[in-house]
């Protein structure tokens, strides 16, 4: 046979695999090399899929208090359990935390229940803390949690910043086609900023060690080297934005980050001379108390500087969830 295409479900990247099932039912995985995620490639976790399917350790049938029982036994019996802790505290007193790997359909009917019939609003997902803040931060800036960028992207970009994510060790595929991006196109500059020099560094022209949480720092300052940059007018409708970037001078970024003038200045320039440009940020953003106004530093940088909307170019969120 050969073998049914479907999707990795472990992180955002969205690898397309290739599951086939032998003579005695074991299942094997390889990458869809037809598939615009992946090409092929496939990490770890995804080449592992196979191994996923076997039934040891799995819990085969329902068990109530430990007894195997019947399916409409044991949907009665959480049923009443669920009521009796309804009737006695209220919907309130109950909650469901669901997963990133489920499917819309799966989010749609878990909802249901707990909105539309028990009556609150007690659900979520492991989703919301890795990509809350991301959502916010779009939605401030466009209206809408729309990604404004795309994979085939990054082929074509001039400048690629990595902010807060070790794409090497978490998004391992689409790491190697940046690699390969600038094999391709040895002019393509890299940066990395990271207080950690992580494995993503190994392919990056300059890494920003700056201290952990001065991100939003870096970034407004280079809202401010824009707009010494540009024509005022390309900042009509930033000026509340720009009124507080201009407090923001090399000097002060480099001391409020931690790092040294030139290497600010660097970056600065990179960004202002590239054609295009993009920034790929993660949890080391998102996970922060201040984690959507660092997105929106991000995103203010490439709308003031109209890389964005352009092949090449963007802030592009990269997630830990498929959905």
């Amino acid at each position: 046979m050969n073998g049914v295409h479907t999707t990795c479900p472990y992180c955002g990247v969205g690898c397309g695999v290739v599951a086939q099932r032998d003579a005695r039912g074991a299942v094997s995985v390889r990458g869809d090399t037809q598939h615009p995620a992946n090409l092929g490639r496939l990490c770890v976790k995804g080449a592992a899929l196979g191994e996923t399917t076997g039934l040891d350790g799995r819990l085969l049938y329902p068990e109530v208090d430990g007894e195997r029982a019947t399916w409409e036994a044991a949907l009665d019996a959480a049923a009443a359990r669920f009521g009796a802790v309804i009737e006695k505290h209220g919907p309130q007193a109950v909650a469901f935390y669901a997963s990133g790997q489920l499917l819309t359909e799966d989010y749609y009917a878990a909802n249901k229940l707990m909105k539309g019939f028990i009556g609150a609003a007690n659900i979520d997902t492991n989703s919301r803390l890795c990509m809350s803040s991301a959502v916010v931060g779009y939605k401030r800036a466009f209206g809408a949690d729309a990604v404004p960028c795309c994979y085939e992207d990054l082929e074509q970009t001039d400048l690629l910043v990595f902010v807060g994510a070790n794409a090497a060790w978490a998004h391992p595929v689409l790491y190697q086609r940046i690699a390969a991006a600038k094999q391709a196109r040895p002019a393509m500059k890299i940066v990395v900023i990271d207080p950690r020099r992580t494995a993503t560094c190994d392919i990056a022209d300059l890494h920003l060690a700056l201290a952990p949480g001065s991100d939003a720092g870096l970034f407004v300052g280079l809202l401010n080297a824009l707009a010494d940059a540009m024509p005022s007018e390309a900042f009509d409708g930033q000026a509340q934005a720009l009124a507080a970037a201009r407090e923001w001078s090399v000097a002060r970024v480099a001391q409020f980050c931690g790092l040294p003038e030139a290497e600010v200045a660097r970056f600065y320039d990179w960004f202002l001379r590239a054609p295009t440009a993009m920034t790929l940020y993660t949890m080391g953003i998102n996970q922060s108390s201040s984690g959507s106004d660092k997105c929106n530093a991000i995103i203010n940088a490439h709308l003031a500087s109209g890389k964005i909307g352009r092949p090449g170019c963007g802030p592009f969120s990269l997630t830990g969830q498929p959905n």
